[in-house]
């Protein structure tokens, strides 16, 4: 027979109505970088250090968002885009009789300007540029002779030329902006790279594709996520970035659109993060992104049984998150939020940032509906699992089962044990069957493992009134 740890988890019990994180994360992401093996970044790491090992990519982003909101230790997984940026038209701001045009295959999403510094032609005008839409500027550049510029690290050339032989060709304070798209995988190239995660020998509990996807991934992921609980004993959640309002499309109709994305997605591996902002990242940068590499930073601080969306405990804070997309979206947030997608708010009288739950697209009446549910199950199975593998093929005496179960039992119960010390569990316990057992014969033994989580504060009913101490007690 061949020895294994089969797992089940049973969901439903708890009959609802319709300290740090302890492993690390895995991000997913279009990178320029090309290495074949998961490169390991950490918190000491500055952005450049990061974007030296990945480039100035998505992948690269997600790190630092991740980083520098609480998560200590992470392994990114660097994929080749299947499909390149785009490059959008470029716009003029002046009279500036000189052209700038734009070039190559961009590695990430940004909104470049250049603004002529001093009035002049090619060879003797200055020039900066900005990848963030004007927040920040670069030193000052000639403008090169031959017109050709290259923006280091966006994969993106400038081409500048002059209108004839005027010597003022490009005019001071004049600028020529244009957009680019970042470059995205596949959702074949993404499961290809989930599926190393197999041979993956750190422990880790979340894994964040990076870029935008939708529910047909979710869906394959959901069954990954099932696998790699059931087959591969390395239960993990699958951190996912929601598209964004388009901009000619209502809040209704977005609405509408990704209740029909959640429609017949039930499980509690898969959480989608729908929040876009604009964000000034740890390199100043300030660009509208998916908040989903701040999520997955402030899960990083939380033990395994605490909301992100405690309050006392994580804030973005107003001087980093300046404002939420698309204006308006505050008013759907409990729509989305009943849905099943993360989000996030303000509170009257805050001016920072919170997220409202850290859902999972889990079943109606899931005993895991939050991320926090499934982060404690999660270590509980790992754990278990873990101390069930040591005494794979241990002895027993089919004369005393009962006395032969016990150190087995406590064992087990061991990892029970530690969660219970670091209050991830309020209690519970490991109970192998001894009924029935043919120990010669099935060579298998069953154990039940139950648990208390924690409870959580989602809502205060407060109830105000007036006392008036001079009122008689016959008046009242």
């Amino acid at each position: 027979m061949f020895s294994e740890v089969n797992i089940e988890v049973q969901d439903g019990n708890l009959g609802r109505n319709t300290s740090t994180g302890s492993f690390v994360h895995v991000k997913i992401g279009a990178s320029t970088s090309d290495s074949t093996v998961p490169v390991l970044v950490t918190n000491t790491m500055k952005p450049s250090d990061i974007k030296e090992k990945l480039g100035c990519t998505p992948l690269s982003d997600a790190c630092i968002d991740a980083t520098e909101n609480g998560l200590k230790k992470l392994y990114a997984i660097p994929v080749k885009a299947d499909v390149d940026g785009k490059i959008g038209e470029v716009t003029k701001t002046g009279e500036s009789k000189g052209t700038v045009t734009a070039s190559g295959k961009p590695n990430n999403a940004y909104d470049v300007v250049v603004k002529i510094t001093t009035t002049g032609k090619v060879n003797k005008g200055t020039f900066a540029y900005s990848i963030d839409g004007g927040n920040n500027f670069s030193d000052e550049y000639t403008i090169p002779l031959g017109g050709t510029f290259e923006i280091p690290g966006t994969g993106i050339t400038l081409n500048f030329a002059d209108s004839g032989e005027d010597e003022q060709s490009f005019i001071e304070d004049d600028a020529f902006s244009f957009s680019s798209t970042a470059p995205t995988l596949s959702n074949s190239s993404v499961l290809k790279a989930v599926e190393s995660l197999i041979n993956l020998n750190s422990e880790f509990e979340i894994v964040h594709i990076v870029g935008t996807s939708g529910k047909t991934l979710w869906a394959a992921l959901a069954e990954q996520g099932k696998e790699f609980l059931e087959t591969y004993k390395k239960p993990c959640i699958f951190l996912c970035e929601g598209r964004e309002c388009g901009d000619k499309e209502s809040i209704d109709e977005y609405l509408t659109s990704m209740k029909a994305e959640r429609k017949g997605i039930n499980s509690m591996f898969i959480a989608v993060v729908l929040s876009y902002g604009l964000y000034t990242r740890k390199d100043l940068r300030t660009q509208k992104i998916n908040l989903a590499g701040v999520v997955s930073g402030l899960l990083g601080q939380a033990k395994e049984s605490l909301s992100i969306g405690c309050v006392k405990e994580f804030l973005i804070s107003s001087s980093k998150l300046q404002k939420l997309f698309p204006e308006g979206i505050a008013e759907y947030t409990k729509e989305l939020d009943e849905l099943g997608y993360i989000t996030l708010r303000q509170y009257t009288g805050k001016e920072d940032f919170y997220v409202t739950n850290a859902n999972v697209l889990a079943a109606d009446g899931s005993d895991f509906p939050y991320v926090e549910n499934v982060r404690v199950l999660n270590r509980i199975v790992r754990e278990v699992s873990k101390k069930a593998t040591d005494n794979i093929q241990a002895e027993i005496d089919p004369d005393n089962i009962e006395a032969s179960i016990k150190p087995l039992e406590a064992d087990l119960g061991i990892a029970i044990d530690n969660c219970i010390k670091d209050k991830i569990i309020s209690s519970g316990e490991v109970t192998i069957d001894t009924e029935d057992v043919n120990i010669l014969v099935d060579e298998t033994l069953n154990a039940h493992i139950e648990y208390v989580p924690m409870g959580i504060t989602r809502v205060f009913n407060l109830d105000f009134a007036v006392n008036n101490p001079y009122r008689s007690s016959s008046e009242q």
